[in-house]
């Protein structure tokens, strides 16, 4: 068989204004998530670690490192708990998987993967935030957890905009910009909030949201009442704001 990615990839071009993502059945019988990239492909799995290792015989890099953590935070000896250069740079590397992987989950639609997957490199963030010996390494993943809340954010609006539930997008929109204000409060860096961009696609969303959701049968009758009142129609007003009462009984 040839090893020639061409043939695998004939048919499956390559757009650099898009993510293109796609799911197949891998030889094991386990499916894949690919990614299509300018010299080729990403291929992840869909459970565990993206790349299928199991490193110390856990899950991930992650796993390993927080179960040393609680080892130590247990231990009577009182053991002290610390990440080094390498074993960071190693997390960063696993966490760049993980982004590779909800973003194309995402885009997939499997947002429910998505919420897993974020929440799981925000972990990662707090371990090596907390962990690290190097002030660098501490703060050098800080940068992308505005995104990376805002991932999670999305992924759960849009599990609520599938079922319809407008009002419950909303809020979850509004708690994921409160997330990221709350973060920069957090490093001290408010000023950062208004140039945010993060926040700022949030929260046009929110409002493409407002926009363009359906009107229920109160959102018509008190557009309606509206006309009604400026037209001074009070009569039809009145009768209105009756129904609109009715129907909060």
């Amino acid at each position: 068989m040839s090893k020639d990615l061409a043939v695998l990839l004939q048919g499956w071009d390559y757009n650099p204004s898009e993510v293109t993502v796609r799911r197949v059945l891998g030889t094991d019988g386990r499916e894949k998530i690919q990614m299509r990239l300018d010299l080729g492909v990403l291929q992840m799995e869909t459970q565990g670690r993206p790349d299928g290792r199991r490193p110390h015989g856990f899950e991930s890099l992650l796993e390993f490192h927080l179960q040393q953590q609680e080892r130590a935070d247990q231990s009577v000896e009182f053991l002290d708990f610390s990440l080094d250069a390498e074993e960071c740079a190693e997390l960063k590397q696993e966490a760049m998987q993980y982004y590779y992987r909800y973003l194309s989950l995402f885009h997939l639609g499997d947002y429910w993967n998505v919420i897993r997957d974020t929440e799981r490199n925000v972990r990662a963030f707090d371990l090596i935030r907390d962990f690290a010996q190097d002030e660098g390494d501490r703060m050098s993943l800080e940068q992308f957890r505005p995104y990376v809340l805002m991932m999670n954010a999305r992924a759960r609006a849009c599990i609520a905009l599938e079922e319809k539930n407008y009002d419950r997008a909303l809020d979850l929109i509004a708690v994921g910009v409160e997330n990221i204000q709350d973060f920069f409060r957090e490093v001290e860096r408010e000023d950062l909030v208004d140039q945010c961009r993060e926040i700022q696609f949030l929260e046009e969303w929110s409002e493409r949201i407002r926009t363009n959701r359906p009107l229920t049968a109160a959102d018509r009758l008190r557009r309606e009442l509206a006309g009604a009142v400026e037209q001074e129609d009070y009569e039809r007003a009145a009768q209105l704001r009756d129904q609109i009462r009715e129907m909060a009984i």
